[in-house]
């Protein structure tokens, strides 16, 4: 005898909560979509635009105009563009293009859709992992350091000279001056060669697991015709270098290593008398009573699940997860040496959590 026949069934809540899990379902295809668009330009190509065909619309974007017909429906149909009927034309509202261009003022939202898309592509190694209790590495996930470096782009590096490093107000002078920084999981670089371009007297060097992500980061650096920035493919598992670094940094790296606190503790064993360690991650509570209102907090976990608890796990970690929680990351820097810690979040930024630790 199942459950719902020995339980009352309340049809009514019933039908509610299957039409919510429909609502989900189509939500979930519409992100996928806007992924879609995302990578195609195809929001960029709109923004601004006048109501146009999907043929004109696929011409300006250079793409097949059937397959452009069928997106331009799903966004019509998600609430995204609107259309026109009678002259069959289609336009993204400005309101909507503010939060899903590239230069978006509100954030490019559609970034995060990409998570949507990876979450499929890697289905298969999910159920595997989740049958065995396997782990994963960074190769397991195509486009992974794209996504994250456009995530980068808007949360760290569009703020990093106005927002984020002011957090310490000593840094500006100290960088101007001259002196030596890490970026511990650089990944790409993007953070730090900002950082190389805006102080050209200090010295930078990143650290990366991943040899992909620091032979983009390498030639990049090359191509901005940087001398004073350096990076290197570098497990940070057990790292420790005493008093090697004045200004440390990490965004939103900690959670995907091996062993967390002992990364955290290696770095402030490398900071040098006064040294600064500014280390972002996400923002959720430790305790999953207190994530209820956390911005995507459904996402987070999925991406957790999917990506940053297994990538731990496949390096022999214990896989704290995307949501460790800033209580956790918190107690890790009291007790790896700082003598003093602080913790911010940004108005504009409800997502991240900013420490500055100092020696």
């Amino acid at each position: 005898m199942t459950v719902m026949e020995t339980t009352a069934l309340d049809m009514a809540k019933a039908e509610a909560f299957a039409e919510q899990v429909g609502d989900m379902i189509n939500a979930g295809a519409a992100a996928a979509m806007v992924s879609l668009g995302h990578r195609l330009g195809l929001f960029d190509t709109l923004a601004g635009r006048a109501p146009s065909t999907s043929a004109e619309i696929a011409e300006a974007a250079a793409l097949n105009e059937r397959y452009v017909r069928e997106w331009l429906a799903a966004m019509v149909m998600a609430g995204i563009l609107e259309y026109g009927p009678k002259d069959k034309s289609y336009w993204l509202p400005a309101e909507h293009a503010a939060c899903l261009t590239r230069d978006a003022p509100l954030g490019n939202l559609a970034v995060y859709a990409q998570h949507v898309s990876l979450f499929g592509k890697v289905e298969e190694r999910t159920i595997h992992i989740m049958e065995t209790g396997e782990g994963t590495g960074y190769d397991d996930y195509p486009c992974f350091h794209q996504i994250m470096a456009e995530d980068s782009s808007q949360t760290v590096i569009a703020g990093l000279f106005e927002h984020i490093l002011p957090l310490a107000p000593e840094l500006d002078g100290r960088l101007k001056a001259g002196i030596d920084v890490l970026d511990a999981g650089c990944a790409r670089g993007s953070a730090l060669i900002a950082m190389a371009k805006h102080y050209p007297a200090s010295r930078f060097t990143g650290y990366d697991l991943c040899a992909d992500a620091i032979e983009f980061a390498q030639k990049t650096a090359q191509a901005e015709g940087l001398t004073n920035v350096t990076f290197e493919t570098r497990d940070l598992t057990g790292y420790a270098e005493a008093a090697r670094w004045d200004f440390v940094t990490s965004f939103d790296a900690v959670h995907d290593q091996k062993d967390p606190f002992g990364l955290v503790k290696g770095l402030s064993a490398s900071l040098r008398p006064g040294g600064v360690y500014l280390m972002q991650d996400v923002g959720g509570s430790a305790h999953l009573e207190n994530n209820f209102d956390f911005p995507m907090a459904a996402l987070l976990y999925a991406v957790s699940l999917v990506h940053c608890t297994p990538v731990s796990i496949g390096q022999g970690g214990e896989g704290l997860g995307t949501m460790w929680g800033w209580e956790t990351a918190e107690r890790f820097l009291s007790e790896a040496g700082f003598a003093r810690v602080e913790r911010h979040v940004l108005p504009h930024d409800p997502m991240n959590v900013w420490f500055v630790a100092r020696k």
